[in-house]
């Protein structure tokens, strides 16, 4: 960034991506700064500016100012810091800044032991819900790897897990055989930590023997709902939670939505019925609110919710890994949030294949009723809707 951009940017005042500091001072500001632009989007770091937008320069001598700045690049954070650095000396002394692009790496870059984001104009640290982000654009951790504290390994279904080995293809019967530790632990259902071993989430929501039993997995379900009207206003008709395993959650919403009731249509004198919605459309949006909801948001369900004139599923958290509404509608290639538990339902033949969840939901709306299922993403209150309409031709 040159001078003229600098001044551009004073002019327009501090932003997401712009920020003034009078001067270094102990390095603390700028530090939270520099990591908080490269944690999220980038960012200018502009020193010798004013409350009031106006210049005032850095008393501090210039050579040393940018040796400081240089130095703490190298070492101030967790990681170096890739950043361009520039000063311009006017008459009210110099003016330095700090370019720095939006990094990535193994993990967000961390200063004085904490990671960092920029939030409008402050840098601040970030909640649970932006951190988990964080660490799944870095690629660093997954959420399905955490350990439950609360479970222990016998609160793991053996003979489940054993189903599952069975239907990857494994010959169970052949010697020798892992003990269960072993294969508990190869396999990412347990993990250590602290010297013992605990169930992961994965663990947890694919064989546990009660899934929802611990505080941070009570929500880990799909809500039922059946409403009377359009909105949630409307009157209540019927509720109901699918709880269990992930497997298990699928096919009891689906058992209590067919439940529901059916369309009645004649033909002559002939009844057909029909369900409100294709079994297809409705198994293929609950399968992907699931696998790919954000677990890190531990209050939050899967909801399932029937109007009178549409169907909502409403999946925790965003797109995972940079996924857009265009790319799923488009049919691009899959990036799954929890790699194990999409696969896990791909063995217990709840996905056909991965990538074909919106294309089948697509063929079997237009099949029932020539129309188009809708999806929407909500960034800010973190959330993935998928809405069939029920109106008939």
């Amino acid at each position: 960034m040159d001078w003229l951009g600098v001044l551009r940017r004073i002019e327009a005042g501090e932003s997401r991506v712009t920020e003034f500091k009078r001067g270094l001072g102990d390095l603390s500001g700028v530090g939270r700064a520099i990591c908080a632009f490269a944690n999220t989007e980038g960012g200018v770091i502009i020193l010798g500016i004013g409350d009031s937008r106006e210049i005032v320069g850095v008393r501090e001598d210039a050579e040393r100012v940018q040796e400081r700045l240089t130095q703490f690049l190298q070492t101030g954070c967790s990681a170096p810091v890739s950043a361009e650095c520039g000063r311009h000396e006017g008459p009210k002394g110099w003016v330095h800044w700090v370019e720095t692009p939006r990094q990535r790496g193994f993990e967000p870059l961390r200063y004085s032991g904490r990671v960092w984001v920029r939030r409008e104009r402050s840098n601040v640290e970030p909640s649970a819900v932006e951190l988990q982000e964080l660490y799944n654009a870095f690629g660093y951790i997954l959420t399905e790897e955490r350990t439950i504290q609360a479970a222990t390994s016998a609160h793991i279904d053996l003979h489940a897990f054993r189903s599952y080995l069975h239907g990857l293809g494994l010959d169970m019967e052949d010697d020798p055989q892992l003990d269960n530790e072993d294969d508990l632990r190869n396999r990412g259902v347990t993990a250590e930590l602290g010297g013992a071993l605990y169930p992961t989430l994965y663990g947890v929501v694919a064989f546990g023997k009660e899934p929802q039993r611990y505080p941070q997995t009570r929500n880990f379900r799909v809500d039922c709902v059946a409403y009377g009207g359009e909105d949630r206003a409307s009157e209540v008709l019927q509720v109901a939670e699918a709880t269990g395993r992930l497997d298990e959650q699928v096919r009891r919403a689906v058992g209590w939505f067919l439940g529901l009731g059916r369309f009645e249509s004649y033909a002559g004198l002939v009844r057909e019925d029909r369900p409100l919605l294709p079994r297809a459309a409705v198994r293929e949006a609950l399968v992907n609110a699931v696998v790919h909801r954000d677990y890190a948001i531990t209050g939050s369900k899967t909801l399932f919710e029937v109007f009178s004139g549409h169907v909502d599923v409403t999946s925790p958290g965003a797109l995972p890994n940079h996924m857009s509404v265009e790319s799923v509608r488009a049919g691009a290639h899959p990036r799954s949030r929890n790699e194990s538990m999409a696969n896990y339902m791909l063995v217990k033949g709840f996905m056909e294949q991965r990538g074909r969840g919106w294309p089948v939901m697509r063929k079997a709306m237009r099949e029932f009723n020539g129309m188009e299922p809708e999806i929407v993403q909500d960034e800010r209150n973190k959330y993935v809707r998928v809405t069939f309409r029920l109106d008939a031709h």
